[in-house]
């Protein structure tokens, strides 16, 4: 039995399919495959069942899938233990990120990570949350900053900061003079949203829940498109296509036009989204936490509420 093994049959249950298992331990499909047979013969148990189009665990699989995730988890730890002996500040940090956080965030964080712990290389990936989430099960990164609630339990989270939401609008449109807008004004517009994956797609249509089912209709009172990133996005705004909702770190002059689009406040109540970091229960490296804890709350992100008294739970 290997820690490789064990990292595999993780995968093919949270997947439920052995190719994107595959895929996500960046491996062929046959080497996986393969391993994992070679695990089922030498325990004597059948792990999963591969008669339908979905694999699904066997009762006997689960605990043992269940019991493997708690040994990968265990073992970064102790890898952490042993690298970071004498300072949790020295060595690699690897930190992911939230696809409509990075471009935003990431510049100056970086910069201030430089010049607080430069012993403290960032090693960043950005992805979708899911992805980030069993990276981090995984010991494969050490910390991750998400938006909140997160999809499952079982992490420690700290959040670092509130972020509103703003309305984007070409700038030809009729609302540039306006101050404010209203939610619920939105259903009357043709909405451009982020694809399936990204939780800002689904933050959106909490503010605005009649586009969950227009998004997926061709019923004709109301039109969406959807686009891979928001700077996508905000392009496809600007050609006139539509309006979008961006998040207010993406936008730092609300009320003004950038030379693409406009983009106009909410009227209270104010959407936003609660920006934390997330990282394992078993990590060991405290202070490196706190560390980029504090240079999160001394970037300069307008119109973002900085968080600097909230407890990691």
């Amino acid at each position: 039995m290997t820690l490789t093994e064990l990292k595999y049959i993780v995968a093919v249950a949270r997947h439920r399919h052995f190719g994107h298992a595959a895929e996500a331990c960046f491996v062929a499909q046959p080497t996986l495959s393969v391993a994992i047979k070679k695990l089922e013969d030498e325990l004597g148990v059948i792990l999963f069942e591969r008669g339908g189009s979905e694999i699904t665990t066997t009762p006997i699989g689960a605990q043992i899938v269940a019991q493997a995730e708690r040994v990968l988890e265990q073992t970064a730890a102790i890898k952490e233990i042993a690298k970071q002996n004498n300072d949790p500040l020295a060595g690699v940090f690897r930190l992911g990120v939230i696809y409509t956080i990075g471009p935003y965030l990431l510049p100056t964080l970086v910069k201030g990570m430089i010049a607080h712990a430069p012993q403290m290389p960032l090693v960043l990936q950005e992805n979708f949350t899911t992805r980030l989430l069993e990276l981090l099960r995984q010991g494969e990164l050490d910390a991750a900053i998400v938006a909140l609630p997160l999809p499952e339990n079982g992490f420690m989270t700290l959040p670092v900061y509130d972020e509103p939401f703003v309305v984007a609008v070409p700038n030809q449109h009729a609302w540039v003079e306006r101050t404010g807008i209203n939610a619920d004004e939105l259903k009357s517009e043709t909405m451009l949203l982020l694809g399936n994956g990204h939780c800002f797609r689904d933050q959106v249509l909490e503010v605005c829940p009649e586009m969950a089912r227009f998004a997926t209709s061709d019923d004709g009172i109301a039109r969406t498109f959807e686009g891979s990133s928001l700077e996508t996005i905000r392009h496809m705004v600007a050609s006139g296509i539509g309006i979008t909702v961006l998040p207010k770190a993406s936008a730092p002059n609300p009320t003004s036009a950038d030379g693409m689009l406009h983009h106009l406040p909410f009227n209270e109540p104010i959407p936003m989204r609660q920006v934390a970091l997330v990282w394992r229960k078993s990590f060991t490296r405290g202070a490196a936490i706190s560390a980029l804890q504090q240079v999160i709350l001394n970037c300069d992100l307008p119109g973002v509420a900085m968080l600097p008294d909230a407890v990691a739970s």
